[in-house]
């Protein structure tokens, strides 16, 4: 049984141990059939709160403090506002999980069965409340608060997220930390009998199981690499040199290309002079050359960074030639891709 639906034995049937578990697991949130249900009146409920011993954070949610409340608290008091079936879910379950390392602002996602409707008649300050029959509870126990699997979760925000790019780097952050498998998700994909892009779904968690971590890789891997027919890369390739291990995000081994991808923060970060001793130690000790790209590198000018990574694998012995992409302004043109050959009128 989940917290979800802790019922609280009355106080003197246990000395209140009972209702101290409740209190501990709960942050010190209580909604009136819990306490109730441990064996208070409604006249010592309303005493405590007129007293300022207690805090009404919901209509029939309680701290049983005074003071502000911990964010974890508030999570608890938005569920058990929520009633029953309810679980953290979307961005909510997200920072739960560790997909993301700080609340997304104030509001609380919470997703309770399509049979359940909470929101119709009395709508919750500060909480967005979803309805599905996709998303299952993760089974952690009593004592831990409710919230979406984490394949559900990744999925929920896919599902929400304005563009594929955006959905696209749900995926990746939650598999490089690990926190979920691409075969979970696909088996939660597979579950699913409404899914948003789910033919662009299955092909890019093929990627995010190749190693390719953020939607500026894949957009390099899907409109550089594979659009205009470069070799194969290895993504988030591990190699040891000068005793330091690195992980490059596309690796050409045979031709000793590296082909790094920058996200958009990247110039305000400090890793910028880090990044380029090490493009120059791989240059110098390794004779690797480096491509390193922005966001603009891998969509607005896929084509000319196309054409420069060709050039550069041609150099090194690539002995394939690069074709234009589907954009009718291809910096790649059919005559430079492949020799013409000439024929002779005998």
């Amino acid at each position: 049984m989940y917290t979800n639906d802790f019922i609280v034995r009355p106080i003197h049937s246990d000395g209140g141990n009972t209702w101290e578990v409740l209190l501990s697991v709960q942050r010190g949130i209580v909604d009136r059939e819990q306490v109730l249900s441990a064996g208070y009146s409604r006249w010592q409920v309303e005493h405590r709160l007129a007293s300022g011993a207690w805090q009404r954070i919901y209509p029939g949610v309680y701290a049983t403090f005074s003071g502000p409340l911990s964010r974890e608290a508030r999570l608890w008091a938005a569920v058990r506002r929520v009633g029953a079936g309810a679980m953290l879910s979307h961005e909510t379950a997200a920072e739960l999980h560790g997909v993301i390392d700080a609340p997304l602002g104030s509001l609380i996602h919470v997703t309770v069965p399509l049979t359940r409707r909470p929101a119709q008649h009395r709508p919750t300050r500060g909480v967005i409340i979803q309805r599905s029959d996709q998303s299952r509870v993760q089974s952690l126990g009593p004592f831990t608060i409710p919230r979406t699997t984490i394949e559900d979760t990744v999925l929920d925000l896919v599902a929400a997220a304005p563009t594929f790019d955006q959905a696209y780097a749900w995926i990746a952050r939650a598999v490089s930390r690990k926190l979920v498998t691409v075969a979970a998700l696909r088996a939660a994909l597979e579950r699913r009998s409404r899914v948003r892009w789910r033919q662009w779904l299955i092909d890019a968690l093929a990627d995010a199981e190749n190693g390719v971590y953020s939607s500026l890789e894949r957009r390099y891997v899907r409109d550089v690499e594979r659009a205009h027919g470069l070799p194969r890369s290895e993504h988030q390739a591990r190699r040891l040199l000068d005793g330091k291990v690195q992980y490059r995000d596309n690796w050409y081994p045979r031709y000793r290309v590296v082909v790094e991808i920058d996200g958009p923060d990247y110039h305000q970060n400090e890793r910028v002079q880090l990044d380029k001793d090490r493009d120059n130690r791989n240059l110098a000790l390794d004779d690797v050359k480096t491509h390193r790209f922005g966001p603009v590198g891998v969509t607005e000018r896929a084509c000319q960074s196309a054409a420069l990574i060709a050039t550069t694998l041609r150099r090194n012995g690539w002995q394939g030639f690069p074709h234009p992409c589907r954009r009718p302004d291809c910096a790649v043109k059919p005559s430079a891709a492949r020799p013409i050959r000439k024929t002779v009128d005998r």
